[in-house]
Parts: structure tokens; C-alpha cells; sequence
């Protein structure tokens, strides 16, 4: 069994690989579809999020409001509070998924792509954190996979995703810029990491890359114990 962590910024490309991962026979789960479903209406998260936030995050539908909640989280300095209630709910369903996997196939790799890996343990040691799970998370992985790319070209990528007719870029390119400042910056991912991905542009370069990245992650899967704790 080999537990990965695939992560990167904002539009690096991490959902690319995440992709090609799982092509070559990998077992990949996203931690934002993981987040969304937890924010669903009936989820101990949602109704967390509304106690905390208040009601205006709640849009007519009855689901959240994630324009607004964002707004709230990234404009009105609240991201915090935001990753308090979700990263550890998150963080338990990877755990939980992880478990799934290798109960069905004890030599898996089980990716889990995620943007956060590194912010996560920052922002929890930044509260106090220091012997929660979210402080540790970072170790809870085998290996970790990380994916760089030009900010500006990050950026593009974002506003070309979120306007593709080119209406609203400028806004989207402000929005980007934001976001990545939550970011730890690249270089300092890499520096921790056990694999980097350069991802500025050629798609067939990073599948090149992945390709030769599988056949170790393969081999290091066989050679690590079956009966390793995930807790």
C-alpha cells in the first residue's frame, strides 16, 4: 500500500495528473468533491457553517451560497474559521476512503489530490494545533506529489476556466491573485516534497513525467508493510 498526497496550487494542473494517475491504474480521490459533499444540506458541516457564518450564506435553494461564503472567507478575513469546520471533516472522510481502498487492495496507491496538504498542517500549527491530526497531516503521507507552474500562468489558467468567453477576466485574474496568496509558494512545497511535476504548459511533457513517475510508485507500494496504521 503506498499513501499519496497530490497537491499544487491554484490551476497548476494537479486535476490533470490526478487524471493520468488514475488512467495508469492509481486510486484517486478529490478532496474538494469530498468537501462538497460534506457541505451538502443535512451535513454536520453545513450546519456548522450556517451557525458560524449566519444565515446570508444560505442562497435560495437552501444550499449554500458559495460566492458569498467565499467573499466572506477571502475578502473578510475569515478563511480560517471556514478551514476549522471543513479541513478536519475532510480530513477524516480521506482517511476513511484510504481505508476502503487497501481493505480491497493491499498493494494499492491511494491518491489523494488535494490543494491544501501543506496549508492545512500550517494553519493548524498557526492556532496551536501542534498534536492534532491536521498539524500531522503532511506525515500521514508515504509520498507526496507536488505540481508546479508559472503564477501568472496559474492565473491564466483560473480566468480562462471561470470565464472562458473572456467576459469578466480581469475579475477572475484579481480573484486568482488572491487566492494564491494563501498559497505556500512553490518552491517551498517542492523543498518538502518527494516528487515534483513541472507542469508549464506541455501537456505531453507532463504525461511524461507521470509516466515515469508510476512504475515507482508502484514498486514502493509493494515494498511498504501491509499492516501500517492509517490513525
Amino acid at each position: 500500500m503506498l499513501r499519496v498526497g497530490l497537491t499544487g496550487s491554484l490551476s497548476s494542473g494537479k486535476s490533470t495528473v490526478a487524471a493520468m494517475l488514475r488512467a495508469l491504474g492509481a486510486e484517486v480521490v478529490e478532496a474538494d468533491e469530498l468537501g462538497r459533499a460534506l457541505m451538502e444540506p443535512g451535513q454536520p458541516v453545513f450546519a456548522e457553517i450556517v451557525r458560524v457564518f449566519g444565515p446570508e450564506v444560505v442562497g435560495p435553494d437552501g444550499r449554500l451560497n458559495r460566492v458569498r461564503l467565499a467573499e466572506m472567507a477571502f475578502k473578510e478575513g475569515r478563511l480560517q474559521e471556514l478551514n476549522a469546520i471543513v479541513h478536519p471533516a475532510v480530513i477524516d472522510a480521506e482517511q476513511r476512503w484510504m481505508e476502503q481502498v487497501f481493505a480491497c487492495n493491499s498493494a494499492a496507491v491511494a491518491v489523494i489530490e488535494s490543494a491544501l496538504i501543506f496549508e492545512v498542517e500550517r494553519d493548524a500549527r498557526v492556532r496551536g494545533e501542534s498534536e492534532t491530526l491536521l498539524a500531522d497531516w503532511r506525515r500521514r503521507m508515504d509520498r507526496v506529489i507536488v505540481v508546479n507552474a508559472p503564477d501568472e500562468l496559474k492565473i491564466a489558467r483560473y480566468a480562462a476556466r471561470i470565464c472562458p468567453d473572456g467576459e469578466g477576466r480581469e475579475i477572475a485574474e484579481a480573484q486568482a491573485r488572491l487566492r494564491l496568496t494563501y498559497h505556500i509558494p512553490d518552491a517551498v512545497k517542492a523543498a518538502r516534497a518527494d516528487y515534483v511535476l513541472e507542469n508549464a504548459g506541455d501537456l505531453a511533457a507532463l504525461r511524461a513525467q507521470v509516466e515515469a513517475l508510476w512504475p515507482q510508485l508502484q514498486a514502493e507500494s509493494n515494498k511498504s508493510p501491509r499492516n501500517e496504521s492509517l490513525e
